[in-house]
């Protein structure tokens, strides 16, 4: 049975299920990609730390005010993860989000580097999206008022020929969101070739900005640690140094809510983003930095803690993987990421499917990220991305959620390839 009548026993079974689920009166959250608290335990000594060596190597006094650059010790440890040069990366509070907000708000009120003007005296301000993307950079761009430009992405990264006709057309298109190692959703890494296409093109607006969010530059799920192309060393290769700022953090190192932002970037952004950090802070949490430092020691403490992340996370991605396989595995109602490294798993059903796939499974208890967050404004116009985060639920409660997930898009695919040999 390959007509109608199959697809309608595949629904009814569907059907079966679904009520199933729902009886069981579910309670389970998939909606980000947090650190699990068996995560959180690993670095459990930072609580112990600094203990009463509260001088940096520099013989800084950490508890004091001062210190925008941050401590040395700690910019050493992740300038190789993050491959920007010690005296151009900053360490500053515990969240790079904030240093991306806050490095567009500067742009807005401040001149940038090669620019002739503040934004907020340009009649129109645009950024290129690769979608799927990460929600909350395409809500920074939605609270400043900046236009988003959806760019598709591919398997090496953002489609070049769009984004290199987009910005060599208008000025006002100021920027690139990038997560280029592992990317968010889709696992995405950018290849050689993308990177230096990114750092070669021409512009029409003299003040463009990759703003490169490496947010998984250690965050590897494989015994492979996926390398890329070197953004700022590329960009100064080309003659466009001041073009990329590069972003990083410990949020999913160390403790997501207490760990560090890195802001990495020419010589002359970081002389720009300290200056007008200056009003408004006397310096970060050098305490903090100096605890992290102490704790993770080297670059190479870095990638040995990483691999205790590792331990934890990689069974839970592979759970996903196997229920997925097992319920719509060659079904056709789906596809889905294998990815090597980050913290999602992109789900991709039938075209104009997964917000009711995820009302579905709201309704029996399992809440998803919502569908559409991974394109701007929350409008996927195929409405068909989901974004899977496996990271916080127990292994239990995760294998009980994405077999809920699977009933769902069992059912509601079924029920429109009925509706479509119906029409």
């Amino acid at each position: 049975m390959s007509g109608p009548e199959a697809l309608a026993a595949h629904r009814d079974r569907a059907q079966q299920d679904y009520a199933e689920l729902v009886e069981r009166g579910l309670s389970l959250d998939l909606t980000r990609g947090k650190p699990a608290a068996d995560q959180l335990d690993l670095s459990a000594p930072l609580l112990a730390l600094p203990g009463e060596t509260y001088r940096s190597a520099e013989s800084v006094d950490t508890r004091n005010y001062g210190g925008l650059h941050g401590l040395r010790e700690l910019r050493e440890i992740f300038s190789g993860p993050l491959q920007v040069p010690v005296e151009q990366l900053v360490a500053a509070g515990n969240s790079s989000l904030e240093l991306m907000h806050d490095s567009l708000v500067h742009a807005m009120l401040s001149v940038l580097p090669g620019a002739a003007s503040r934004w907020v005296e340009q009649e129109r301000i645009a950024f290129l999206c690769p979608v799927p993307g990460y929600d909350r950079h395409f809500g920074v761009c939605e609270r400043l008022g900046i236009e988003m430009i959806p760019v598709p992405m591919t398997d090496q990264g953002p489609d070049m020929d769009t984004v290199e006709r987009l910005v060599a057309e208008d000025a006002s298109v100021k920027g690139i969101w990038c997560v280029p190692k592992y990317s968010n959703p889709d696992g995405v890494s950018y290849s050689d070739e993308v990177v230096d296409r990114l750092a070669a093109m021409p512009t029409a607006a003299p003040d463009f900005r990759i703003f490169w969010d490496n947010a998984y530059a250690v965050h590897h799920l494989t015994d492979e640690r996926v390398a890329i192309a070197d953004v700022l060393a590329a960009c100064a290769g080309h003659g466009h140094p001041d073009r990329a700022f590069v972003f990083g953090s410990t949020s999913k190192i160390t403790f997501a809510g207490s760990g560090v932002g890195f802001f990495g970037a020419s010589p002359d952004n970081v002389a720009w983003l300290l200056g007008n950090l200056a009003k408004r802070t006397i310096g970060p949490d050098k305490v903090n930095q100096l605890r992290h430092a102490l704790f993770l020691k080297d670059e190479a403490g870095v990638h040995a803690h990483m691999d205790l992340h590792r331990a934890k996370l990689r069974p839970k991605f592979d759970a996903v993987l196997r229920i997925l396989e097992a319920e719509v595995g060659g079904t056709g109602l789906a596809t889905w990421t294998d990815p090597k490294g980050g913290y999602f798993i992109t789900l991709k059903v039938l075209d104009g499917c997964a917000r009711e796939v995820v009302r579905r499974a709201a309704d029996a208890g399992i809440v998803l990220t919502p569908a559409g967050a991974t394109h701007p404004h929350g409008q996927d116009p195929d409405d068909a991305v989901i974004r899977i985060a496996p990271s916080f639920p127990t292994p239990e409660e995760l294998e009980q959620a994405i077999a809920g997930v699977t009933a769902c898009v069992r059912l509601v695919g079924y029920e429109k390839l009925l509706a479509d040999t119906a029409s």
